[in-house]
């Protein structure tokens, strides 16, 4: 029988759980480091940016955008916009942080990405569902999320590093790595087609707008036109 601490098993479980999404964030993280090394950011900084906004949409949006001087107003809002989607993930992940102090719950939300916040939650309603409480295991999301955001923000500098051996990463098809992960999540959270709908309508706003304006505008555009399909379909009658 193992001697292993509880909460060190629920650590471990995590992690191995996370290591599917962690080899998938690698390309992701390499192509952003490439992008940013051309923009003139060094290996520190952009790890240090990645460490601090846990989200790569926004990353990859506040690369896009970044001149020289830099558009600073203009990066923040972009970011904001599209990490405006952490307001609804932390409202739905709130109820299962309820029974920590906040010395542990406020930096749950601070690594949460959309990845672990998919994996915990997935969790929890297994948890859940056999009558195990509490239903969210902080061991399992900590070790779930801190894996996840040392191997983002490792792979984001390493990136930096070898951006400009490798060149276009891209005819590789490392910007499809990415996707792939988000795809295989979204297949496990499948609840029916009208869950799924603001996913759609952010996906064909996003690509038309990609087709018709230059920049990283369909970032925005799609995030927000995600929101407004979500608040439409709740709102109160």
């Amino acid at each position: 029988m193992s001697n292993e601490h509880p909460v060190f098993a629920e650590i471990r479980r995590g992690v191995l759980t996370a290591i599917p999404v962690m080899i998938g964030f690698i390309p992701f993280g390499l192509l952003l480091g490439t992008q940013a090394a051309q923009k003139g950011f060094t290996a520190a900084s952009l790890m240090m940016m990645t460490g601090m906004n846990f989200a790569g949409g926004s990353e990859f949006a506040a690369i896009a955008l970044w001149s020289s001087p830099p558009h600073v107003l203009t990066i923040v809002l972009v970011s904001m916009l599209v990490n405006s989607r952490h307001l609804l993930m932390g409202a739905a992940l709130a109820p299962y942080l309820a029974h920590l102090p906040a010395r542990r719950a406020l930096p749950a939300l601070f690594f949460m990405c959309d990845e672990c916040w998919a994996l915990g939650m997935a969790d929890a309603a297994s948890r859940r569902a056999k009558g195990m409480s509490p239903a969210l295991s902080f061991g399992f999301y900590s070790g779930v999320a801190v894996s996840l955001w040392l191997s983002w923000v490792f792979s984001t500098g390493i990136g930096v590093l070898i951006g400009p051996v490798l060149g276009d990463i891209t005819r590789w098809g490392f910007d499809m790595a990415f996707p792939a992960v988000f795809f295989v999540l979204l297949r496990g959270m499948w609840k029916g087609f009208r869950a799924a709908l603001p996913w759609l309508v952010s996906l064909i706003c996003a690509v038309i707008t990609y087709r018709l304006c230059p920049g990283a505008v369909y970032v925005p555009v799609g995030a927000l036109s995600g929101l407004i399909t979500i608040l439409l379909m709740y709102r109160k009658a």
